[in-house]
């Protein structure tokens, strides 16, 4: 096991639309970015670009 955390960490997006719910996975800088991220991601389900909110 690692002793200590990286800076780049392993997080989900997700996109829950009227279709049904669609994720990707992507990484993020923990220092750049403490908060919960929202990209505007193209959903294939919908066909049309959505909001996407990181999920834990």
């Amino acid at each position: 096991m690692a002793k200590n955390k990286g800076v780049r960490i392993g997080i989900t997006l997700e996109c829950q639309t009227s279709e049904g719910v669609y994720r990707y996975r992507t990484t993020k800088n923990r220092r750049n970015t403490p908060d919960r991220l929202e990209l505007k991601k193209y959903c294939p389900l919908s066909k049309k670009h959505e909001i996407f909110k990181e999920i834990k």
